[in-house]
């Protein structure tokens, strides 16, 4: 257990608003919700800093059901992606209270009430078609607690609609870019910017794209230095790591570390 969510159980046993008993049966809580088709990681919060995220493709309802109550009741924040249609119903039915995007196909259940948000990252797209990728790393960077911003539509073949916004994107802490076809906007981006600029490729574009594989190699072989590169239509893994980034800086500068 994090030392300061050991200070504020400690504290509520000071003050009595939680029986020695009770803290007692939630430091034994098991570091694994074992139900008969998952095994619900219960301690990543405390090894990574966020709860297990579920990716709820390829999973039944009732599956995907049963690993959201399972974190709910260990008092975790709940991240689903890639949620279909007919898992966006059952959510909703189950879980009222969580927040659902339908483009990003994602679903958030906060334990509580959010935290002042940590670190500047935004989210850019090269195009409108590119803006489902981009939803979801901008709701996982937000459930992270960045205070996380898009700009869409400002691929290289208008550079002039990236330009203008500058202003918007030189002061972040991280950036992620999310680009199909010829994914040539990391690299722009990289060279405008000294923060880690995060590439994700998208399977968008016509057939010598490769589902998005023409993208990928274009943004491994990026020239700015600063690019980094997430798989295809990952927008999740491309905002879990901004959000990283941006958090980590934030609390180095408060530190002075």
């Amino acid at each position: 257990m994090p030392t300061n969510d050991l200070r504020e159980l400690l504290e509520q046993v000071r003050t009595g608003a939680i029986s020695v008993e009770a803290a007692t049966a939630h430091l034994a809580a098991p570091p694994v919700a074992e139900l008969e088709f998952a095994r619900v990681d219960l301690h990543r919060r405390d090894r990574c800093g966020y709860p297990e995220v579920i990716f709820c493709q390829g999973k039944t309802c009732e599956w995907m059901g049963a690993v959201v109550q399972k974190l709910v009741e260990a008092n975790q924040d709940c991240l689903a992606t890639r949620v279909s249609d007919e898992q966006a119903l059952y959510l909703a039915e189950h879980f009222a209270a969580g927040q659902q995007d339908r483009l990003a196909r994602t679903f958030w259940l906060p334990a509580g009430p959010p935290a002042p948000p940590q670190g500047q990252v935004v989210v850019i797209t090269a195009g409108t078609a590119d803006l489902p990728v981009a939803h979801e790393a901008l709701v996982t960077a937000r459930a992270l607690g960045a205070d996380a911003s898009l700009l869409a539509d400002v691929g290289v073949a208008g550079i002039h609609r990236l330009l203008r916004h500058r202003e918007r994107f030189a002061t972040a802490d991280a950036i992620v870019v999310v680009a199909g076809m010829d994914g040539a906007l990391p690299s722009v981006v990289g060279g405008l910017v000294s923060c880690p600029v995060i590439a994700v490729p998208t399977s968008v574009g016509y057939g010598a794209a490769f589902a998005g594989v023409a993208p990928l190699l274009t943004m491994l072989n990026a020239c700015s230095a600063n690019v980094v590169v997430a798989n295809i239509d990952a927008g999740f893994k491309g905002g879990y790591v901004a959000a990283l980034i941006a958090r980590r800086k934030t609390t180095a500068e408060r530190t002075g570390q």
